[in-house]
């Protein structure tokens, strides 16, 4: 089914700020939460519909791809909806809205404390990060017991109300005039007890877990970005946390990366600089042949457009940038000394007039690099 605009289901305007994104949201969540309308499918539907559009519409970075792009961009971020997550998996997500005063303070709705997330790091290597590539990451957690499904029960046994909260899952204490409320001490913030514990987790719920997760790693990924896989984090009675993964990309002796460009360094001789030349550029596959012009200068830069790295959140490639480096000899044969020493001859009366203010260039004791002696003046 095609994806209603998430402006339209929350019912604002396009130019909707923060605070009338979520009180919308919170309206739209009051109407259709599974606590007033018993798991109505309809309602569940609306609500994870709902909880989706303030999910993007919410967060700056993902609503502006929204605006740009439509329901495909926040899907460059990462984000695929909340069309496949399970009920309380969305209400831990959004604990802070789904407190104990979501309802204005009566009770209902409260569902424990979601479990922790989860953070670990992924090493690539440059390549993989401007090709993208598939990582399989192994990782620990308090995972839901298969056994019971996460009740606690042992199979096939109900749920017994919790006497003490009368399954609401908060107490009511009076202070004077005010009335607070806190999660049930008996059942934990559940609403509901167990009559016979799961053999396998001891009613807990949650068993320690071993698993494997293989990750596509987006082509452009750079070093120090997170990525969010939801419910992948530690089990807990209000839900489950996130896992969230850190890549770590490796260094490439040819290039450094600057956003999506990237720079790079052309190595040539003086007289390929003076003289020009066909030289070799490189790219991240392959390499480019610059015909670099006649009286190229050192540290002058030539751009290939479209040859940086891909761009995580859109289209396209950035640019990649050469910075000439001319090479001085360290060491000179005696004929390249002559010859070097004869073009000094030739160039040095342009030389004297471009610091004739300033200093004179003995013609015996100079250089044509300008680290010859000077003479004091008169």
């Amino acid at each position: 089914m095609e994806k209603r605009d998430y402006y339209e289901v929350l019912g604002v305007e396009r130019n909707a700020d923060a605070g009338v994104i979520k009180s919308a949201y919170r309206k739209k969540a009051r109407e259709h939460h599974p606590d007033v309308n018993g798991g109505d499918k309809a309602s569940e539907n609306a609500f994870k519909e709902a909880a989706e559009a303030y999910e993007v519409l919410s967060d700056p970075e993902k609503r502006d791809l929204y605006d740009r792009y439509g329901h495909a961009g926040p899907r460059q971020a990462g984000f695929e909806g909340f069309g496949g997550a399970g009920m309380d998996d969305i209400l831990s997500h959004f604990g802070d809205l789904f407190g104990g005063d979501f309802f204005g303070g009566g009770g209902g709705g409260r569902r424990g404390s979601r479990g922790a997330d989860l953070q670990t790091k992924v090493e690539l290597s440059f390549l993989e990060s401007m090709k993208g590539c598939k990582k399989e990451i192994t990782f620990d957690r308090q995972a839901p017991c298969d056994h019971c499904k996460g009740t606690g029960a042992k199979g096939g046994t109900a749920l017994d109300s919790c006497k003490t909260c009368g399954g609401r899952g908060q107490v009511v204490q009076a202070m004077g005039f005010m009335r607070i409320a806190s999660p049930c001490p008996a059942c934990h913030g559940q609403g509901k007890t167990i009559k016979e514990r799961c053999d396998e987790c001891r009613g807990g719920g949650v068993v320690r877990k071993t698993e494997t997760l293989t990750l596509d790693v987006p082509a452009g990924i750079d070093d120090g970005r997170t990525m969010r896989v939801s419910g992948r984090g530690q089990a807990g009675n209000g839900g489950v946390g996130n896992l969230y993964i850190e890549f770590s990309v490796g260094k490439d002796e040819r290039f450094e990366r600057d956003g999506d460009d990237l720079i790079t360094e052309v190595h040539v001789s003086f007289a390929e600089a003076a003289l020009g030349a066909e030289v070799s550029i490189p790219l991240v596959e392959g390499e480019h042949a610059w015909k670099m012009p006649h009286g190229t200068q050192p540290g002058s830069v030539h751009t290939l457009r479209g040859k940086g790295a891909p761009r995580l959140e859109r289209s396209g490639h950035g640019d990649l940038h050469a910075r000439v480096v001319v090479e001085v000899p360290h060491k000179l044969s005696d004929e390249q000394r002559k010859l070097i020493d004869e073009l000094h001859k030739l160039d040095a009366p342009r030389a004297n007039r471009h610091d004739k203010h300033d200093k004179q260039v003995d013609d015996e004791g100079g250089g044509f690099f300008g680290f010859g002696k000077k003479k004091k003046k008169k």
